[in-house]
């Protein structure tokens, strides 16, 4: 049953409350490979530390001239207001006395916007006309058209696809290519379908079925935890919807031991939390089975597995190997049934069905993907680490006591931002339409006055963020003109472009894209760093120096036909950098090409500017 696109009738919900039952001990040392313990640095600061990270890159990208237009501030109340995300952001750089960035200009507008929905830069033709048009509206049009455009879906299908993990294979568990495509692919039509971030993540924790069929039912696969008895498939299944759907990463740890003594410093909740609180939500997972489908050799279909849910079971506390701590009876209590962590409990079979109504009506649902969401259009969660979300520290109506504080940057407009997202019934596409046509989104990223690390939890200014590996293989296509052409499993046609790639370990051919960190979707998350292998990269790599040469570039080509040097540079710094070149720019490769007495010097000069735009700092930016 999918819901979105078949018809589904909501299950029923009770509001009774399981029996209230002390943590089971174990007679193994529950801090025994505690990752807390191991590494306390890694979780204490999570939050200041991510700013700090974000702090060092806008301050590496400022130092980087990029246009003629001043970076002015402005003080708050210059800046039009355009919806509530304005009045929020701009009433706390007033409290703070920080003034604000200008607004972007068009060409930093254009470029951003087309990266930021669709993942790939905009061409010289549609920067002109978006610059040329004296249309007012004319921001809010294009946001509209981007929004259901086709590469809005292979953009934001790549997002949810890190989010939900749709890999063929990860460290425990091989969904094989198949099961893979049949998830991805499912994906994709339902971005184009315009289906709810609700109904993505209701389908996901629902979905049944074989998994070269039904696409979501690839997500339960991803639980499974060999190694150890069943209920470590139980607590990895509720562990990962806690984490990706409700924010809510420290399941993790209390599915192993109380909170008390290990989430001390991080969470107020998991401080609280016990690990029979947690053994209850996993229980809703005990009655999932995935099964061989066959063992016939010659059947396409023998790698398959038959995702279902039993009539009966429960979550037995009678284990004494595995991955966790053993699980032992409480006294006469030796197993549990489901509770969901706001008290609720099935009151039907359909124990899996219930959780995920539970989990899309629950407050938390809406905070993580209000937060999330927020991120990837601003670069920086409300929240850090998106993942480690506390639900006793996030409502500015009812604060935590002291010395907790709020835990995100500007609680209220956390709190405004979930509460829009519902009542937008979860559609992705009305909520990013929201955020980009805010004055906060659309400010500049440069910024005159002083830059304080204390600055950047207010937004006074739009933070740059490093492109992603498909979205500078995918930039370094459209600027050249020369396609790839990739062969990946179960694909008849070959895949020109790395956004349409069904996974991040599919490295398309070029070592390159895998320099950007793109992660692999199990134990190692995208990142915003930078290398020297990625400077590297993009000045050395044949997927660089062989699209840069006019022989193999048509669009090269056809800006070596102007026959004025000034409007020939004017145009490789549009289709390269999405902006027109700054007066010293214009200055330095006229005279360039000004020393070029032959054909062929100027089509060297022409060649060494390309690879030069390729290695400037703002190629490899949306800003």
């Amino acid at each position: 049953m999918i819901r979105g696109l078949l018809l589904a009738v909501p299950l029923s919900v009770s509001l009774g409350l399981a029996q209230d039952l002390p943590a089971p001990d174990s007679t193994m040392d529950p801090g025994v490979n505690c990752s807390f313990r191991v590494n306390p640095d890694e979780f204490v600061d999570a939050a200041a530390k991510a700013r700090a990270m974000n702090y060092e890159r806008v301050m590496k990208f400022s130092r980087a001239a990029r246009s003629d237009s001043p970076g002015a501030t402005l003080a708050p109340a210059e800046v039009p207001v355009r919806n509530f995300v304005d009045e929020e952001i701009f009433a706390a750089l007033r409290k703070s006395g920080v003034r604000s960035a200008r607004l972007s200009n068009d060409y930093e507008f254009v470029r951003r916007i087309y990266l930021d929905l669709t993942g790939r830069i905009p061409t010289p033709t549609q920067i002109r006309e978006f610059v040329a048009s004296q249309e007012p509206g004319k921001r809010a049009e294009l946001i509209d058209r981007l929004l259901y455009s086709p590469e809005f879906a292979d953009r934001w299908v790549l997002w949810f696809g890190d989010l939900v993990g749709n890999v063929s294979t990860n460290t425990f568990f091989s969904l094989r290519a198949e099961g893979r495509n049949a998830y991805y692919n499912w994906m994709l039509d339902s971005f184009a379908k315009t289906m709810s971030v609700k109904d993505l993540a209701w389908n996901s924790v629902v979905g049944k079925g074989n998994n070269f069929d039904v696409g979501p039912a690839n997500y339960l696969l991803r639980s499974s935890t060999p190694g150890g008895p069943i209920q470590d498939t139980f607590d990895t299944a509720a562990y990962r919807a806690a984490r990706d759907f409700l924010g809510m990463g420290h399941y993790d740890c209390v599915l192993c031991h109380n909170g008390r003594g290990h989430l001390d410093s991080l969470s107020l909740w998991g401080r609280n939390a016990t690990r029979a609180e947690a053994q209850r939500m996993a229980a809703f997972f005990s009655r999932q089975r995935n099964v061989a489908v066959t063992n016939d050799r010659d059947d396409p279909r023998i790698n398959s597995r038959m995702v279902t849910d039993v009539a009966t079971g429960q979550y037995d506390l009678n284990t004494n190997y595995g991955n966790r701590p053993f699980r032992v009876p409480a006294g006469t209590t030796r197993s549990l049934t489901p509770e969901y962590r706001t008290g609720e409990a099935p009151k039907g079979a359909d124990w899996r069905g219930e959780f995920a109504e539970f989990m899309i009506n629950d407050p938390m649902f809406a905070r993580n993907f209000a937060n999330r969401i927020w991120k990837q259009l601003f670069n920086q969660g409300l929240v850090e680490p998106v993942d480690q979300l506390d639900p006793y520290r996030l409502d500015p109506a009812n604060p935590p006591p002291a010395p907790w504080s709020l835990q995100a940057s500007n609680p209220i407009l956390l709190e405004r931002l979930a509460n829009e997202l519902g009542a937008k019934d979860y559609s992705l596409r009305e909520f990013i339409r929201l955020l980009v046509n805010s004055s906060a989104y659309q400010l500049s990223a440069e910024y005159d006055d002083p830059w304080k690390l204390e600055y950047q939890p207010l937004f006074a200014r739009h933070y740059p963020r490093r492109l992603e590996g498909e979205e500078v293989h995918d930039a370094i296509q459209l600027a050249t003109g020369v396609l790839s052409a990739y062969r990946v499993a179960g694909f008849a046609d070959p895949i020109n472009w790395a956004l349409k790639l069904p996974d991040p370990l599919e490295a398309g051919g070029t070592t390159l894209m895998n320099t950007f960190y793109r992660g692999n979707r199990d134990n190692s998350a995208r990142q915003q760093s930078g290398s020297i292998q990625q400077q590297l990269g993009l000045m050395n790599d044949t997927f660089v120096t062989n699209r840069i040469k006019l022989t193999a570039s048509p669009v090269l080509r056809k800006i070596a036909t102007n026959a004025v040097a000034k409007d020939l540079v004017e145009e490789l710094y549009l289709t390269f950098l999405s902006r027109p070149p700054t007066s010293r720019e214009s200055l330095k490769a006229i005279d360039l090409f000004s020393k070029a007495t032959t054909t062929a010097a100027k089509n060297a000069v022409l060649e060494d500017l390309a690879w030069a735009m390729v290695n400037k700092l703002d190629f490899i930016f949306s800003y």
